[in-house]
Protein backbone atom coordinates (compact mmCIF):
# COMPACT_ATOMS: atom_id res chain seq x y z
CA UNK A 1 0.00 0.00 0.00
CA UNK A 2 2.83 2.42 0.88
CA UNK A 3 4.49 1.69 -2.49
CA UNK A 4 1.20 2.35 -4.31
CA UNK A 5 0.73 5.71 -2.59
CA UNK A 6 4.32 6.70 -3.37
CA UNK A 7 3.84 5.73 -7.01
CA UNK A 8 0.59 7.73 -7.21
CA UNK A 9 2.28 10.78 -5.72
CA UNK A 10 5.08 10.47 -8.29
CA UNK A 11 2.59 10.24 -11.15
CA UNK A 12 0.72 13.31 -9.90
CA UNK A 13 4.01 15.20 -9.65
CA UNK A 14 4.86 14.56 -13.29
CA UNK A 15 1.40 15.43 -14.62
CA UNK A 16 1.53 18.88 -13.09
CA UNK A 17 0.07 18.45 -9.59
CA UNK A 18 3.38 19.04 -7.81
CA UNK A 19 3.76 21.33 -4.79
CA UNK A 20 4.93 24.00 -7.26
CA UNK A 21 1.23 24.42 -8.11
CA UNK A 22 0.06 24.17 -4.52
CA UNK A 23 -3.25 25.76 -3.53
CA UNK A 24 -3.94 26.82 0.03
CA UNK A 25 -7.70 26.66 0.58
CA UNK A 26 -8.88 28.66 3.56
CA UNK A 27 -12.53 28.62 4.59
CA UNK A 28 -14.52 29.55 7.66
CA UNK A 29 -17.55 28.28 9.55
CA UNK A 30 -19.46 31.12 11.19
CA UNK A 31 -22.00 29.87 13.74
CA UNK A 32 -24.47 32.32 15.28
CA UNK A 33 -25.60 31.09 18.69
CA UNK A 34 -29.08 32.07 19.89
CA UNK A 35 -30.64 31.92 23.32
CA UNK A 36 -33.31 29.21 23.27
CA UNK A 37 -35.17 27.02 25.70
CA UNK A 38 -33.73 23.62 26.44
CA UNK A 39 -34.98 20.88 24.06
CA UNK A 40 -37.59 18.38 25.19
CA UNK A 41 -34.95 15.68 25.69
CA UNK A 42 -31.48 16.08 27.16
CA UNK A 43 -30.34 13.76 24.36
CA UNK A 44 -30.97 16.72 22.07
CA UNK A 45 -28.89 19.27 23.98
CA UNK A 46 -26.66 20.93 21.42
CA UNK A 47 -22.99 19.89 21.53
CA UNK A 48 -20.45 22.68 21.83
CA UNK A 49 -18.83 21.70 18.52
CA UNK A 50 -22.06 21.53 16.51
CA UNK A 51 -21.21 22.22 12.87
CA UNK A 52 -17.53 22.65 13.70
CA UNK A 53 -17.17 18.87 13.93
CA UNK A 54 -18.38 18.55 10.35
CA UNK A 55 -15.77 21.10 9.30
CA UNK A 56 -13.01 19.14 11.02
CA UNK A 57 -13.99 15.96 9.19
CA UNK A 58 -14.27 17.80 5.87
CA UNK A 59 -10.76 19.21 6.31
CA UNK A 60 -9.53 15.71 7.04
CA UNK A 61 -11.24 14.32 3.94
CA UNK A 62 -10.18 17.17 1.67
CA UNK A 63 -6.57 16.99 2.85
CA UNK A 64 -6.48 13.23 2.20
CA UNK A 65 -6.95 13.93 -1.50
CA UNK A 66 -5.24 17.30 -1.45
CA UNK A 67 -1.98 15.91 -0.07
CA UNK A 68 -1.34 14.19 -3.41
CA UNK A 69 -2.08 17.33 -5.41
CA UNK A 70 -0.35 20.04 -3.46
CA UNK A 71 -3.62 21.34 -2.00
CA UNK A 72 -3.91 22.26 1.67
CA UNK A 73 -7.24 22.87 3.43
CA UNK A 74 -7.79 24.84 6.62
CA UNK A 75 -11.14 25.90 8.08
CA UNK A 76 -11.46 28.59 10.73
CA UNK A 77 -14.24 28.04 13.29
CA UNK A 78 -16.02 31.08 14.72
CA UNK A 79 -18.98 31.17 17.11
CA UNK A 80 -20.71 34.45 17.82
CA UNK A 81 -23.92 36.05 19.04
CA UNK A 82 -26.46 37.75 16.76
CA UNK A 83 -25.29 41.15 17.99
CA UNK A 84 -21.65 40.40 17.17
CA UNK A 85 -22.20 38.43 13.96
CA UNK A 86 -21.37 41.31 11.60
CA UNK A 87 -18.11 42.02 13.39
CA UNK A 88 -17.23 38.33 13.35
CA UNK A 89 -17.83 38.19 9.61
CA UNK A 90 -15.74 41.32 9.08
CA UNK A 91 -12.86 39.67 10.95
CA UNK A 92 -13.12 36.59 8.73
CA UNK A 93 -13.11 38.72 5.59
CA UNK A 94 -10.20 40.81 6.90
CA UNK A 95 -8.28 37.55 7.26
CA UNK A 96 -8.63 37.04 3.51
CA UNK A 97 -11.18 34.22 3.69
CA UNK A 98 -13.83 34.23 0.95
CA UNK A 99 -15.41 30.77 1.37
CA UNK A 100 -17.77 30.90 4.33
CA UNK A 101 -20.24 28.38 5.75
CA UNK A 102 -22.90 30.01 7.93
CA UNK A 103 -25.09 28.47 10.61
CA UNK A 104 -27.68 31.16 11.34
CA UNK A 105 -31.33 32.05 11.12
CA UNK A 106 -32.66 33.46 7.88
CA UNK A 107 -32.67 37.14 8.80
CA UNK A 108 -29.04 37.03 9.97
CA UNK A 109 -27.98 34.79 7.10
CA UNK A 110 -29.28 37.21 4.47
CA UNK A 111 -27.61 40.20 6.07
CA UNK A 112 -24.30 38.36 6.41
CA UNK A 113 -24.52 37.07 2.84
CA UNK A 114 -25.04 40.55 1.44
CA UNK A 115 -22.17 41.85 3.54
CA UNK A 116 -19.88 39.04 2.36
CA UNK A 117 -20.90 39.55 -1.28
CA UNK A 118 -19.54 43.09 -1.17
CA UNK A 119 -16.07 41.52 -0.92
CA UNK A 120 -16.65 38.72 -3.41
CA UNK A 121 -17.21 35.93 -0.91
CA UNK A 122 -19.27 32.77 -1.46
CA UNK A 123 -21.59 31.74 1.37
CA UNK A 124 -23.08 28.32 2.13
CA UNK A 125 -26.28 28.06 4.19
CA UNK A 126 -25.89 25.07 6.49
CA UNK A 127 -28.90 25.63 8.73
CA UNK A 128 -31.77 27.91 7.69
CA UNK A 129 -34.73 25.98 6.17
CA UNK A 130 -36.82 29.00 5.14
CA UNK A 131 -38.44 28.76 1.72
CA UNK A 132 -37.92 32.44 0.87
CA UNK A 133 -34.16 31.89 0.86
CA UNK A 134 -34.65 29.60 -2.14
CA UNK A 135 -37.30 31.82 -3.66
CA UNK A 136 -37.80 35.59 -3.62
CA UNK A 137 -34.94 36.23 -1.17
CA UNK A 138 -32.36 34.09 -2.99
CA UNK A 139 -28.84 35.39 -3.60
CA UNK A 140 -26.42 34.46 -6.38
CA UNK A 141 -23.61 34.11 -3.84
CA UNK A 142 -25.59 31.86 -1.49
CA UNK A 143 -25.72 28.07 -1.86
CA UNK A 144 -27.82 25.82 0.38
CA UNK A 145 -26.70 22.46 1.78
CA UNK A 146 -29.45 22.45 4.43
CA UNK A 147 -32.88 21.04 3.67
CA UNK A 148 -35.71 23.50 3.12
CA UNK A 149 -39.09 23.23 4.82
CA UNK A 150 -40.48 22.27 1.42
CA UNK A 151 -38.02 19.41 0.93
CA UNK A 152 -38.81 18.05 4.39
CA UNK A 153 -42.56 18.32 3.96
CA UNK A 154 -42.49 16.77 0.49
CA UNK A 155 -40.36 13.87 1.74
CA UNK A 156 -42.91 13.12 4.46
CA UNK A 157 -45.84 13.58 2.09
CA UNK A 158 -44.43 11.13 -0.44
CA UNK A 159 -44.05 8.44 2.22
CA UNK A 160 -47.57 9.08 3.53
CA UNK A 161 -49.02 8.84 0.01
CA UNK A 162 -47.00 5.68 -0.66
CA UNK A 163 -48.54 4.20 2.52
CA UNK A 164 -51.98 5.43 1.36
CA UNK A 165 -52.31 7.65 4.43
CA UNK A 166 -53.97 10.45 2.51
CA UNK A 167 -56.17 12.09 5.16
CA UNK A 168 -54.11 14.26 7.51
CA UNK A 169 -54.70 16.00 10.81
CA UNK A 170 -52.24 18.92 10.77
CA UNK A 171 -51.11 20.09 14.21
CA UNK A 172 -48.82 23.09 14.29
CA UNK A 173 -47.27 25.38 16.88
CA UNK A 174 -47.93 29.07 17.27
CA UNK A 175 -44.43 30.42 16.61
CA UNK A 176 -43.53 31.92 13.19
CA UNK A 177 -41.22 29.03 12.31
CA UNK A 178 -44.01 26.55 13.15
CA UNK A 179 -46.42 28.44 10.90
CA UNK A 180 -43.85 28.41 8.07
CA UNK A 181 -43.44 24.66 8.43
CA UNK A 182 -47.22 24.20 8.43
CA UNK A 183 -47.39 26.15 5.16
CA UNK A 184 -44.90 23.69 3.66
CA UNK A 185 -47.10 20.76 4.67
CA UNK A 186 -50.17 22.43 3.16
CA UNK A 187 -48.27 22.87 -0.09
CA UNK A 188 -47.12 19.24 0.04
CA UNK A 189 -50.69 18.05 0.52
CA UNK A 190 -51.82 20.00 -2.54
CA UNK A 191 -48.80 18.86 -4.53
CA UNK A 192 -49.24 15.13 -3.95
CA UNK A 193 -52.97 14.78 -3.45
CA UNK A 194 -53.32 14.43 0.31
CA UNK A 195 -56.24 16.00 2.16
CA UNK A 196 -55.92 18.00 5.38
CA UNK A 197 -59.19 17.14 7.10
CA UNK A 198 -58.54 19.42 10.06
CA UNK A 199 -55.93 21.78 11.51
CA UNK A 200 -55.18 22.54 15.14
CA UNK A 201 -52.77 25.00 16.73
CA UNK A 202 -50.92 24.06 19.91
CA UNK A 203 -50.08 27.36 21.57
CA UNK A 204 -46.59 27.89 22.95
CA UNK A 205 -47.22 29.28 26.44
CA UNK A 206 -43.58 29.04 27.55
CA UNK A 207 -42.25 27.14 30.51
CA UNK A 208 -40.34 23.89 30.77
CA UNK A 209 -41.77 20.47 30.00
CA UNK A 210 -38.58 18.68 31.07
CA UNK A 211 -38.65 19.41 34.77
CA UNK A 212 -40.82 18.57 37.77
CA UNK A 213 -44.15 17.20 36.55
CA UNK A 214 -43.82 18.26 32.91
CA UNK A 215 -44.61 14.82 31.52
CA UNK A 216 -47.64 14.54 33.81
CA UNK A 217 -49.02 17.81 32.46
CA UNK A 218 -48.45 16.69 28.88
CA UNK A 219 -50.12 13.34 29.53
CA UNK A 220 -53.22 15.20 30.70
CA UNK A 221 -53.20 18.04 28.17
CA UNK A 222 -52.34 16.51 24.80
CA UNK A 223 -54.96 13.70 24.64
CA UNK A 224 -57.67 16.21 25.54
CA UNK A 225 -56.30 18.65 22.97
CA UNK A 226 -56.38 15.91 20.33
CA UNK A 227 -59.84 14.48 21.05
CA UNK A 228 -62.82 14.94 18.79
CA UNK A 229 -60.81 15.28 15.60
CA UNK A 230 -62.26 14.38 12.24
CA UNK A 231 -61.35 10.94 10.95
CA UNK A 232 -57.74 10.91 9.72
CA UNK A 233 -55.01 8.48 8.65
CA UNK A 234 -52.00 10.30 10.09
CA UNK A 235 -51.06 13.21 12.31
CA UNK A 236 -48.69 15.69 10.68
CA UNK A 237 -46.80 17.79 13.23
CA UNK A 238 -45.32 21.19 12.38
CA UNK A 239 -43.27 22.14 15.42
CA UNK A 240 -40.07 23.78 14.21
CA UNK A 241 -39.39 25.16 17.69
CA UNK A 242 -39.45 21.71 19.32
CA UNK A 243 -42.15 22.56 21.85
CA UNK A 244 -44.64 19.70 21.78
CA UNK A 245 -44.27 17.31 18.82
CA UNK A 246 -41.91 14.93 20.59
CA UNK A 247 -44.73 13.99 22.95
CA UNK A 248 -47.38 13.41 20.28
CA UNK A 249 -46.82 9.73 19.34
CA UNK A 250 -48.02 8.32 22.69
CA UNK A 251 -50.43 11.08 23.70
CA UNK A 252 -53.03 11.05 20.94
CA UNK A 253 -56.72 10.53 21.56
CA UNK A 254 -57.06 8.31 18.50
CA UNK A 255 -53.97 6.18 17.83
CA UNK A 256 -52.43 7.17 14.50
CA UNK A 257 -48.92 7.44 13.04
CA UNK A 258 -47.20 10.78 13.67
CA UNK A 259 -44.89 12.35 11.09
CA UNK A 260 -43.14 15.64 10.60
CA UNK A 261 -41.62 17.20 13.73
CA UNK A 262 -42.38 14.12 15.81
CA UNK A 263 -42.57 10.39 15.22
CA UNK A 264 -41.13 9.96 11.73
CA UNK A 265 -38.91 12.98 11.12
CA UNK A 266 -37.29 14.11 7.83
CA UNK A 267 -33.56 14.77 8.31
CA UNK A 268 -30.48 15.36 6.20
CA UNK A 269 -28.43 12.84 8.18
CA UNK A 270 -28.33 11.11 11.55
CA UNK A 271 -25.98 9.02 13.64
CA UNK A 272 -27.59 5.64 12.96
CA UNK A 273 -27.61 5.90 9.17
CA UNK A 274 -25.38 3.15 7.74
CA UNK A 275 -26.69 2.48 4.24
CA UNK A 276 -24.91 3.51 1.02
CA UNK A 277 -21.46 3.22 2.57
CA UNK A 278 -22.28 5.64 5.40
CA UNK A 279 -20.75 3.34 8.02
CA UNK A 280 -17.26 4.50 7.15
CA UNK A 281 -18.39 8.14 7.40
CA UNK A 282 -19.95 7.46 10.79
CA UNK A 283 -16.86 5.63 12.03
CA UNK A 284 -14.55 8.47 11.08
CA UNK A 285 -16.88 11.06 12.59
CA UNK A 286 -17.22 9.08 15.83
CA UNK A 287 -13.47 8.68 16.16
CA UNK A 288 -12.87 12.36 15.53
CA UNK A 289 -15.59 13.78 17.79
CA UNK A 290 -16.59 11.06 20.28
CA UNK A 291 -20.27 11.69 19.54
CA UNK A 292 -22.89 11.00 16.87
CA UNK A 293 -23.29 13.21 13.82
CA UNK A 294 -26.12 15.71 13.52
CA UNK A 295 -27.66 17.29 10.45
CA UNK A 296 -25.80 20.58 11.01
CA UNK A 297 -22.49 18.70 11.06
CA UNK A 298 -23.38 16.97 7.82
CA UNK A 299 -24.49 20.23 6.19
CA UNK A 300 -21.15 21.87 7.01
CA UNK A 301 -19.20 18.79 5.88
CA UNK A 302 -21.16 18.78 2.62
CA UNK A 303 -20.50 22.48 1.95
CA UNK A 304 -16.76 22.10 2.48
CA UNK A 305 -16.66 18.94 0.38
CA UNK A 306 -18.27 20.95 -2.42
CA UNK A 307 -15.31 23.32 -2.11
CA UNK A 308 -12.91 20.37 -2.14
CA UNK A 309 -14.44 18.94 -5.29
CA UNK A 310 -14.22 22.30 -7.05
CA UNK A 311 -10.57 22.68 -6.10
CA UNK A 312 -9.74 19.12 -7.17
CA UNK A 313 -11.73 19.05 -10.42
CA UNK A 314 -11.58 22.69 -11.55
CA UNK A 315 -8.26 23.59 -9.89
CA UNK A 316 -9.63 26.77 -8.34
CA UNK A 317 -10.29 28.07 -4.84
CA UNK A 318 -11.63 31.39 -6.12
CA UNK A 319 -15.17 31.89 -4.78
CA UNK A 320 -16.68 32.53 -8.21
CA UNK A 321 -14.74 29.62 -9.65
CA UNK A 322 -16.13 27.34 -6.94
CA UNK A 323 -19.62 28.70 -7.59
CA UNK A 324 -19.36 28.22 -11.35
CA UNK A 325 -18.17 24.64 -10.98
CA UNK A 326 -20.77 23.76 -8.33
CA UNK A 327 -23.59 25.05 -10.54
CA UNK A 328 -22.30 23.36 -13.69
CA UNK A 329 -23.36 20.02 -15.15
CA UNK A 330 -19.88 18.68 -14.36
CA UNK A 331 -20.41 18.84 -10.60
CA UNK A 332 -21.56 15.85 -8.58
CA UNK A 333 -20.64 14.61 -5.12
CA UNK A 334 -21.11 11.33 -3.29
CA UNK A 335 -22.88 11.95 0.02
CA UNK A 336 -23.63 8.46 1.42
CA UNK A 337 -27.33 8.73 0.58
CA UNK A 338 -27.67 6.45 -2.42
CA UNK A 339 -27.45 9.13 -5.12
CA UNK A 340 -24.86 11.72 -6.01
CA UNK A 341 -25.91 15.21 -5.05
CA UNK A 342 -25.98 18.22 -7.39
CA UNK A 343 -27.15 21.83 -7.24
CA UNK A 344 -30.32 23.29 -8.68
CA UNK A 345 -29.04 25.95 -11.01
CA UNK A 346 -32.17 28.08 -10.57
CA UNK A 347 -31.90 28.75 -6.81
CA UNK A 348 -28.65 27.30 -5.42
CA UNK A 349 -30.27 24.48 -3.42
CA UNK A 350 -28.39 21.21 -3.35
CA UNK A 351 -30.70 18.39 -4.39
CA UNK A 352 -30.37 15.30 -2.22
CA UNK A 353 -32.36 12.40 -0.75
CA UNK A 354 -34.13 12.97 2.58
CA UNK A 355 -33.88 10.38 5.36
CA UNK A 356 -37.03 9.57 7.32
CA UNK A 357 -35.83 8.89 10.85
CA UNK A 358 -37.76 7.53 13.84
CA UNK A 359 -35.13 8.32 16.46
CA UNK A 360 -33.52 4.92 16.12
CA UNK A 361 -33.03 4.11 12.45
CA UNK A 362 -33.72 5.15 8.86
CA UNK A 363 -37.25 3.95 8.19
CA UNK A 364 -37.28 5.10 4.57
CA UNK A 365 -35.62 7.48 2.14
CA UNK A 366 -37.44 9.96 -0.10
CA UNK A 367 -38.02 10.48 -2.99
CA UNK A 368 -40.26 7.44 -2.85
CA UNK A 369 -40.64 4.95 -5.66
CA UNK A 370 -43.15 6.08 -8.26
CA UNK A 371 -42.70 9.84 -7.83
CA UNK A 372 -41.34 10.76 -11.23
CA UNK A 373 -39.78 13.90 -12.64
CA UNK A 374 -38.62 14.83 -16.14
CA UNK A 375 -35.14 15.79 -14.87
CA UNK A 376 -34.50 14.12 -11.51
CA UNK A 377 -36.78 12.44 -8.94
CA UNK A 378 -34.91 14.55 -6.36
CA UNK A 379 -36.64 17.60 -7.83
CA UNK A 380 -39.99 16.26 -6.63
CA UNK A 381 -38.97 17.61 -3.20
CA UNK A 382 -38.71 21.34 -2.58
CA UNK A 383 -39.04 24.14 -5.12
CA UNK A 384 -38.88 22.85 -8.67
CA UNK A 385 -37.84 25.24 -11.42
CA UNK A 386 -41.41 26.35 -12.35
CA UNK A 387 -42.24 26.87 -8.66
CA UNK A 388 -39.25 29.06 -7.79
CA UNK A 389 -39.33 32.83 -8.17
CA UNK A 390 -35.58 33.12 -7.75
CA UNK A 391 -33.98 35.16 -10.53
CA UNK A 392 -30.51 35.73 -9.05
CA UNK A 393 -28.98 32.84 -11.01
CA UNK A 394 -30.40 33.84 -14.40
Amino acid sequence: MKFALTLLASVLFFVGASPAFAIDVRAAVLRVDYQTLLPLSRYDVRPDDLGFAGAALADQDNNTTGSFMGHNYETVQVSTTPDDADAALDAILADGIRLIVVLARAEDLLRLTDRAAEQGALVFNAQAPDMALRDTDCRAGLLHTSLSYGMKADAVAQFAIWKKWTDWLLVHGSNPADVAMADAFRNAANKFGARIVEEREFEDTGGSRRTDSGHVMVQKQLPVFMQGAKDHDAVIAADATNYFAGFLPYHLWTPRPVMGSGGLVPVNFHGAHEAYGATQFQTRFDELTRRYVRSEDFNVWLALRVVGEAVTRANTADPMGVLDYAMSDAFELAAFKGQKVTFRNWNGQIRQPVLLYDGMLTVSVSPQEGFLHQTSPLDTMGLDRPESNCTAFN
